[in-house]
């Protein structure tokens, strides 16, 4: 069963439900995961997505904070969500297509401005949350499943702008990137994106505080497409849809693609 998947930080669903319905109208990918939706689950704007033909959604939501949800045209069954920290945050939910395939979608803390915890509590809390998820893979490690989302870490060199300026910048700081590293290797995760584009730089992100973000280009790759060794194989196709961060009243992320033939 080929499907196209998509991973997208819209920041605000019900705000940007234009953008949202615009992408499915061009792009038309089999399954959209949302994060940053800002939107209890009641009131995320579906008429218009079932319009299209997205008639199943497995979501966790609060007012105003958080929430992901996943969209699909295929059918979803539930497969619930993890609370990492014991924050009580809506920050993860996860479905199983009719194939087996299970889709986690994640968001995880930004970690504030200061890369220390002793200083900065939202720093701490990404780190904790990170150690969650990389001791639930250790504990019950993923088989047959795609992880996507905004998980707000960019790990590789070519995936910033200037690696040497932003060492001390959150997002890119080594202790988060090792975090990362060990979550990955917890659960045998293999990066999709790269996999199909291993060379260059990369970004899914930019600051709103760009006077021209198209211009700087000061980017950063914080969504992530991954799956489990028995099918990452079936990965390709990868692609981030950089327009998508200049359109009108845009989220400062760009949504990320991947193909899975499965």
């Amino acid at each position: 069963m080929p499907f196209t998947l998509a991973t997208w930080n819209i920041n605000s669903v019900r705000l940007r439900e234009p953008l949202v319905l615009k992408l499915l109208q061009q792009e038309a990918p089999d399954v959209l995961c949302l994060q940053e939706c800002k939107s209890p689950v009641e009131k995320i704007p579906l008429d218009g997505f079932r319009a299209l033909g997205y008639g199943h959604m497995v979501a966790r939501g609060q007012k105003g904070y958080n929430g992901v949800a996943i969209l699909s045209r295929l059918p979803l069954e539930d497969m619930g969500d993890m609370d990492f920290a014991g924050l009580g945050h809506a920050r993860h939910c996860a479905a199983r297509l009719e194939n087996g395939v299970v889709i986690h979608n994640f968001y995880v803390p930004a970690g504030g401005d200061v890369p220390d915890r002793a200083v900065n509590e939202k720093f701490g809390q990404k780190l904790d949350y990170l150690s969650g998820m990389r001791d639930w893979f250790h504990s019950d490690r993923p088989g047959k499943s795609i992880l996507v989302g905004d998980l707000n870490i960019a790990p590789r060199e070519d995936d910033v702008w200037s690696h040497k300026q932003l060492l001390k910048v959150v997002s890119h700081t080594p202790v988060e990137v090792a975090q990362l590293s060990d979550t990955q290797e917890a659960g045998g995760w293999i990066d999709i994106t790269r996999k199909d584009i291993p060379d260059g730089q990369l970004y899914s992100w930019w600051s709103y505080r760009a006077r021209d973000w198209d211009a700087a280009d000061k980017g950063r790759r914080l969504d992530h497409v991954w799956a489990t060794p028995d099918i990452a194989d079936a990965g390709h196709g990868s692609r981030i849809l950089r327009a998508a961060r200049g359109w009108e009243k845009p989220s400062d992320h760009a949504p990320v693609f991947a193909d899975f033939d499965l």
